[in-house]
């Protein structure tokens, strides 16, 4: 059977679909934030007629003292110094006010949301594109600036309604007047069309800088810093980082310094416009068909225009620019709309197995590879068996369990659970009855306990199921060693207990522990990073557990590892080489064959007796 999914429905444009994006946000805010929403609200209404309140009380004052009324003049100033000051409060308050509000949303609403967006896609392998975790960067930067565009827009219509009741005002003064405000555009229009370029680039150097941002991780990081400098590698690392931010700047300078020509022609075009304005304004005044006031209140609402219009296209212009990060985080909304269209499965899995899972035809790729990881394989794995799946490295080993865990969907075959294609099975139902502890482990920096107890959410807090698991691992002495027991948090860079490479993988293995019935066991390389001593140990306990699974739910355990003298014990040994089973039988049988297996075996075991 070859993947598919329903024919996708068309996507509005992103314009069309801001509008309910700024209204989501808006009630995010709300919710996250009711007073400071509507204080916030507020304040922005108020700051609309701060300023023309203030040219008009001015008007006022200039003309009483001009026609000797002093306490008409006196009224005037004294408005004048209140409308004046409460201005001044009013726009430190909006920055302030705005940081905030989007910075909250943005944080603790929509950062979330995104991280929840993308662990609900089945699978993983969305997370090994390239076009998606260039978006995922771009967004996790800037969820703030994401919130702060509904606000913007508020912002941007409170300047707007300012710009038209100054305007107006200038208008009753000179009529000519009137025409700045179809000029106060064209900034607007030229900053918009700047912007394109500017998001072009950012999506452009997402990846440039997804590598200087690795590189230096693995430089001044933890894992990678000591061998990079005991190998002398750091400064050739730090160079490959420095040039790979060098070519991302450049692409993003290259736009901004387009952007900036295109802005400075829209001002140019508005200012000019603006002189000639002032000047018939003066003229008037000079000729005596104005008062004093009017010249006050001109020059006053004159200097609060270019303010007013500078902000306008500011706000707009980060209104516009915020597209950069909103484009992306539409599309992975779409993206994940789209792979949780497809999943749809709601059939659970059975109790027991009783026939097993079967692999037909089952060929998978990955995204952004010409070359198939698995193609075309097929095998039966019987209920209640051990199955071992080997091979050298890069021969598809890891790939096919993660099939089987239904982490990846096959793009030609079947997956099948008790004769039941398991595409068809609700994910989360099946991942319900997996236990695993793959090659690429966690390192959950929680407690100890909870490291091991996250593998079963239900009984995380549940000290004897934690304890079976730890003894099952063998990690009882890791555990006794540490200074709080399993109570000890872990990690150095939240002020706890670094373990081990194998200290880590046992407590993987300890978390691949706590479930107590599954249907499918996984053990991928579990003893990479322990010594063989413990490798016996972890195999002899682990094959007796897989027994005793067997005999309750028909448990199929599938045992990875590139070294064979570790699965002579499988019921069922599968041999693989570049994305095919090559061979595949019992220990003895594929010795006694002597072919591909048996040839491995022999050097294997050959090195084993030179090294003792």
């Amino acid at each position: 059977m070859t993947r598919s999914s329903p024919a996708p429905r068309p996507t509005p444009p992103v314009w069309r679909r801001l509008p309910a994006l700024w209204w989501e946000i808006l009630v995010l805010s709300w919710r996250s934030a009711p007073g400071l929403t509507a204080l916030t609200l507020v304040v922005l209404a108020l700051s609309v007629v701060a300023v023309p309140t203030v040219a008009l009380a001015l008007r006022t004052t200039v003309d009483a003292t001009s026609a000797d009324a002093a306490t008409v003049a006196l009224a005037g100033a004294v408005g004048v110094a209140v409308a004046h000051a409460l201005t001044g409060t009013l726009q430190v308050m909006t920055g302030e006010l705005l940081t905030t509000v989007s910075d909250r949303a943005g944080r603790l609403g929509i950062h979330p949301r995104v991280h929840r967006a993308i662990a609900s896609v089945p699978g993983v392998s969305h997370l090994e594109r390239g076009d998606v975790l260039d978006r995922v960067d771009i967004v996790r930067r800037g969820t703030g600036q994401i919130a702060r565009s509904a606000w913007n827009v508020l912002l941007s219509v409170s300047h707007v309604l300012k710009l038209l009741l100054t305007v107006v005002l200038l208008g009753s003064v000179h009529p000519l007047l009137l025409g700045l405000i179809p000029l106060a555009g064209v900034p607007l229009w030229t900053h918009r069309r700047g912007q394109v370029f500017v998001r072009r680039a950012e999506v452009e150097g997402a990846e440039g800088h997804r590598l200087q941002r690795s590189l230096f991780e693995t430089v001044a990081g933890v894992t990678g810093d000591g061998e990079a400098r005991v190998s002398g590698a750091d400064a050739r690392l730090d160079r490959l980082r420095q040039q790979a931010w060098r070519a991302t700047e450049r692409v993003r300078f290259r736009a901004r310094a387009r952007a900036a020509v295109w802005t400075f022609a829209g001002w140019l075009v508005f200012v000019s416009a603006f002189a000639g304005g002032i000047a018939v304004v003066i003229v008037q005044t000079s000729r005596g068909e104005g008062t004093v006031g009017d010249l006050v209140l001109t020059v006053m609402l004159a200097v609060s225009l270019g303010q007013t219009v500078r902000g306008t296209v500011t706000v707009t212009a980060e209104t516009a620019g915020a597209r950069r990060v909103v484009e992306p985080y539409l599309w992975l909304r779409d993206h994940v709309a789209g792979e949780l269209a497809r999943e749809g499965a709601t059939e659970e899995p059975p109790d027991t197995l009783a026939a097993g899972l079967a692999l037909d035809r089952v060929s998978f790729t990955y995204p952004g590879t010409d070359r198939p990881a698995l193609d075309g394989i097929s095998a039966h794995l019987p209920a209640g068996t051990v199955v071992a799946v080997v091979g050298e490295y890069g021969s598809g080993k890891t790939t096919l369990v993660k099939l089987l865990s239904g982490l990846y969907r096959p793009d030609t075959g079947t997956v099948r659970v008790e004769d039941r294609d398991l595409a068809g099975m609700s994910t989360e139902g099946w991942r319900s009855r997996c236990s695993a502890a793959f090659q690429d482990f966690g390192r959950f920096e929680v407690t100890f306990g909870e490291t091991v107890g996250l593998g079963d959410l239900d009984r995380i807090g549940d000290p004897d199921a934690v304890a079976r698991a730890v003894r099952d691992a063998d990690a009882e002495e890791i555990a006794a060693g540490l200074p709080e027991g399993v109570h000890t948090q872990l990690g150095r860079r939240l002020g706890g207990v670094e373990l081990s490479e194998g200290q880590w993988q046992r407590a993987a293995l300890a978390r691949a522990s706590m479930r107590r019935d599954p249907l499918l066991f996984v053990l991928d390389e579990p003893t990479a990073s322990l010594d063989a001593p413990s490798e016996e140990s972890i195999f002899r306990r682990y094959m007796e557990r897989a027994r005793v699974h067997a005999r309750g739910t028909g448990t199929v355990t599938v045992v990875v590892s590139h070294r064979f003298s570790t699965v002579a014990g499988a019921d069922l040994v599968l041999v693989m080489e570049r994305g095919r089973i090559v061979e595949a039988g019992t220990h003895a049988e594929l010795v006694a064959g002597g072919g591909r297996y048996a040839r491995l075996y022999g050097i294997q075991e050959r090195a084993y007796t030179a090294e003792t």
